[in-house]
């Protein structure tokens, strides 16, 4: 049986995590390790099954706990030379596995393909991992713009956690100033709720069992637009499996996928 558990995902943070049998891959690891810990002893997921620990980019939200849980665990790093770059000087006991841009690569039981995406980081990337039950859970939570590479990453996949930053009337009547307001609609910024229910709607195929709305903006969204947004366009889509939104400040329980 392969799970997905979501720790928690927004600005503030983001962490999750792929199990399959009596090992797990983490995936980003934005929370401080001691966080990570708390949340994760909190959902039944034993932080000793970890693999791995993969990575799709540099930045804070993402990789605070990183460096800490890689030495604790004593497990490898996954992510792309140009993000290992940034983030080397913080890892320097850890062992780095080059992440294979449209490509795989082995960790444990787990098969991590990867793309890049667009995003004002230095080389992010989305991840796929595939389990031995035949299971794939894609995982892309900072995505300017959808683009082939990420279509492709995603296309069949049994489990999705995509990200659903922004409500673009929200963002616009915000007080963030228009510079930030431009970041954030650009092409290395983030989705909108609207760009997701586009994106998965192109994307929708009869084997699709979970859906997670992600890195949902705590300033210019909440879960029930994004949830409206998203939902509408999945049930046009004919839709009819689990369909979820991941919050910043708790844990979701486990989401079981079955073949």
């Amino acid at each position: 049986m392969t799970t997905l558990y979501v720790l928690g995902s927004g600005s503030r943070g983001n962490c999750a995590a792929v199990r399959h049998g009596d090992q797990t891959l983490l995936i980003d690891a934005g929370f401080s390790s001691r966080e990570i810990a708390r949340r994760a002893r909190r959902v039944g997921l034993p932080l000793e099954t970890v693999a791995g620990i993969a990575l799709t980019h540099e930045h804070g939200d993402h990789t605070s706990g990183a460096a800490s849980l890689a030495r604790e665990l004593d497990v490898p790093v996954v992510t792309s030379t140009g993000t290992w770059d940034r983030i080397r000087p913080r890892f320097a006991a850890s062992r780095f596995i080059p992440a294979v841009l449209m490509g795989e690569v082995q960790v444990g039981p787990f098969r991590i393909r990867a793309c890049p995406v667009s995003h004002d980081a230095a080389q992010p990337i989305a991840l796929r991992v595939e389990t031995p039950d035949g299971i794939s859970v894609a995982l892309a939570t900072d995505v300017g713009r959808p683009s082939t590479a990420l279509r492709w990453l995603l296309s069949g996949a049994h489990a999705m956690m995509l990200e659903a930053n922004h409500d673009e009337v929200l963002l616009r009547t915000s007080n963030y100033p228009p510079s930030v307001q431009e970041r954030i609609v650009g092409s290395g910024g983030h989705l909108s709720n609207r760009a997701a229910a586009e994106l998965l709607g192109e994307l929708m195929h009869p084997g699709l069992r979970l859906v997670v709305l992600a890195h949902l903006s705590e300033r210019c969204n909440t879960a029930d637009e994004a949830r409206r947004t998203v939902g509408v366009a999945l049930e046009a889509a004919g839709y009819q499996g689990r369909f979820e939104v991941a919050l910043q400040h708790q844990p979701m329980e486990p989401l079981m996928i079955a073949g």
